[in-house]
């Protein structure tokens, strides 16, 4: 289809053309927002839900929804490594230094910066104290200093919240893959994010992660879910998926037939990140000059496969070691996206407490996690399948 611009985009985080199929999040979202800007309690919102199904997107749209409005914006993205203290110690900082923009910093956010010291001081964050704009903030003593991080993260919140509401708006904290967060992390964060609640401060988390994350959170403490709207990202059904292919093309004066349209939604289980690669790859195939048929979608199959295999599948399994390919493979071997944890351990030949070890690891590195006791399912959407081919 050379006469016209390819619109699809498969990539982590890349927005799509078409934002299909989550009204009901973004309407969440507008909702707390629209409550803290009116001095009213407003719940932080959790996205949850597998690889590929457009988390990070979202992220990226409360972002702009929050932008849009007034509010300081800040994204963090955890790891493996991720030092929760330092992370909340950047994010605050940077929000301070957005609430009190230029001359008026000495004015208003002197206090803030204050506290943020301690803080750092008491966590040995390294960096970010001196601030190049003619004055070095002295710590506040007894603020975010006692040590115990719960209370000194609520103290550092709460600063920040203090000084939104000074300004009359908000501070919205995006932070993704936040699964990786270890339980005594979480707990801390919890913590401040209660109070800050409970003082009705414009301060919130739009957090994203894996569906491991709902369990981490309600071990870490029991009102998680009184904090959060939680909300379940999944797989696209008919129609979102069908307006996330037919939108864009039809942006470029080009048609999709049904036929072609329910060709990749077979394919693909409706997953976000494989309707776009296959959209982008059936648009590469289509002689045109302005429909799309399904046997340019059979055509392209065998490409977008390929394309998922190089990168977005290769990208998880290729760090993983031998004891945990095997692993998966025996995983595989069972013909679902979730199975058994005792019969996966069957299928290598050695009990459950044997393998347990390699289990942990598949789960700590984001590749699975575990729905229920004695269930291991893949994060990532037919990683099964994928499996089988490359193994």
């Amino acid at each position: 289809m050379e006469a016209h611009r390819n619109p699809y985009s498969p990539g982590a985080g890349s927005p799509p053309p078409a934002l299909a199929g989550r009204d009901n999040e973004i309407s969440e979202f507008n909702v707390t927002v629209q409550r803290l800007d009116r001095g009213r309690a407003g719940r932080s919102q959790m996205l949850v839900g597998l690889r590929g199904v457009g988390k990070t997107v979202l992220l990226r749209e409360f972002n702009a929804i929050a932008a849009q409005r007034g509010w300081v914006c800040q994204h963090y993205e955890c790891d493996e490594g991720t030092d929760l203290a330092q992370a909340a110690a950047r994010l605050a900082r940077t929000a301070i230094l957005d609430l009190s923009p230029g001359k008026r910093l000495a004015e208003w956010g002197a206090s803030a910066l204050g506290v943020l010291k301690s803080f750092q001081l008491a966590w040995e964050v390294p960096g970010g104290g001196a601030v190049t704009l003619g004055f070095e903030p002295d710590p506040v003593p007894g603020r975010a200093d006692s040590g115990d991080l719960g209370r000194d993260l609520a103290d550092l919140f709460r600063v920040v919240g203090q000084l939104a509401q000074d300004q009359g708006t908000g501070v919205l904290f995006a932070i993704d893959e936040i699964q990786y967060l270890p339980a005594a992390r979480l707990t801390p964060l919890l913590m401040a994010l209660h109070e800050v609640s409970q003082l009705q401060l414009p301060l919130i988390v739009a957090g994203a992660g894996l569906p491991s994350l709902l369990g981490l959170l309600g071990e870490a403490r029991s009102y998680a879910e009184r904090l959060f709207v939680f909300s379940p990202i999944e797989s696209l059904n008919r129609e979102a998926a069908f307006e996330a292919l037919a939108s864009p093309a039809e942006e470029e004066n080009v048609e999709w037939e049904t036929s072609a349209l329910e060709e990749v939604l077979d394919a693909t289980s409706g997953y976000p990140y494989f309707l776009q690669e296959f959209g982008m790859q059936a648009w590469r195939m289509a002689p045109g000059p302005d429909r799309i048929t399904r046997q340019d979608v059979l055509t392209a199959v065998p490409l977008a496969k390929e394309q998922l295999d190089q990168g977005f599948f290769a990208v998880r399994f290729d760090r993983t070691t031998r004891a945990e390919r095997e692993y998966l493979a025996a995983m595989a071997s069972l013909g679902a996206q979730d199975c058994r944890s005792s019969e996966v351990a069957r299928a290598l030949g050695k009990t459950t407490r044997q393998v347990s070890t390699i289990r942990d690891s598949l789960i700590k590195r984001g590749l699975c996690f575990s729905p229920a006791h004695d269930v291991i399912a893949f994060t990532v959407p037919m990683f099964n399948e994928f499996l089988k081919r490359r193994l």
